[in-house]
């Protein structure tokens, strides 16, 4: 299903509900209390500006008594997004973010990477896959990243740990092309970047990827990604705790200049190894 087709359909899926429950005699916010959502959610919902998530769907059809059509909805919709299940909220909320901040700990963050980079990521999880799947994931996450290319572009901000810059993957002329590509965005002001170095120590979010977004109508939401799962985390007082964490990741990490020097000096050693091989 294309973007526009989706967009279209999860309209349908808020006049639907905004019918239903205007039908059963119910404000928005009264229908947020029993589904335990902000009534400024349900409004959301209505006007597609945030889907929401399979708990809450079951939750207004015991509530409105709709005999399940808001999860078959929700599930018709999901399966048919080209991201895995657990991704699929955040990589609709990301198309509509007015800013992005990225916490890396192990590998470059997928909007910035560059495609050979992709692919050997993939073929790292997916040793026996197709070249095609490979090349569809590749293509899905270059979509997402033409984000940043983008003159109403949000604004990005990501750290990333010394590790992301020292693991070769792909070998050294992938990361010397990869280093490059965020140094290039760096000096090119389309993003902001900063390295978390190894000196710092103990960090907060150890070893889990981590990413905030705000929106211009709608309130923040946080994002942490494990194996194979992920959670969307929209509580008001947890996405306050994580962008407290990120606070304190940006104020340990290197200064902007100093990140691009080290960024800039490490994609130098990767061209120097590639060079002698």
């Amino acid at each position: 299903m294309a973007n526009g087709s989706r967009q279209a359909a999860w309209e349908f899926f808020g006049a639907e509900l905004k019918r239903r429950r205007e039908n059963a005699g119910i404000t928005q916010a009264e229908l947020g209390s029993r589904v335990f959502v902000s009534g400024g959610y349900i409004g959301q919902f209505e006007q597609a500006i945030r889907k929401p998530q399979l708990d809450v769907a079951r939750r207004i059809d015991e509530t409105l008594q709709t005999d399940g059509i808001f999860e078959r909805l929700w599930r018709k919709l999901i399966k048919e997004q080209p991201y895995a299940e657990y991704f699929a909220h955040a990589a609709e909320l990301e198309r509509l973010a007015t800013a992005i901040c990225d916490w890396a700990p192990a590998v470059v963050p997928g909007l910035l990477q560059t495609p050979e980079y992709a692919r050997a990521i993939y073929l790292a999880s997916n040793p026996l896959a197709t070249d095609r799947y490979i090349e569809e994931m590749v293509g899905l996450r270059q979509e997402r990243a033409r984000l940043l290319k983008d003159a109403t572009r949000p604004m990005y901000w990501a750290i990333l740990h010394e590790a992301v810059l020292r693991i070769p993957v792909g070998g050294s002329a992938v990361m010397a092309a990869q280093l490059e590509h965020v140094a290039t965005m760096l000096r090119q002001r389309k993003v902001l970047v900063q390295v978390l170095p190894f000196a710092a120590g103990a960090h907060p979010q150890m070893g889990k990827m981590m990413t905030l977004k705000q929106f211009e109508d709608a309130p923040p939401t946080a994002y942490t990604k494990g194996v194979f799962s992920g959670s969307l985390l929209d509580d008001p007082a947890v996405v306050k705790r994580t962008q407290a964490d990120y606070d304190l990741l940006r104020g340990a990490a290197l200064s902007l200049e100093a990140s691009l020097a080290l960024i800039e000096s490490v994609a130098e050693d990767y061209r120097r190894c590639r060079s002698t091989t």
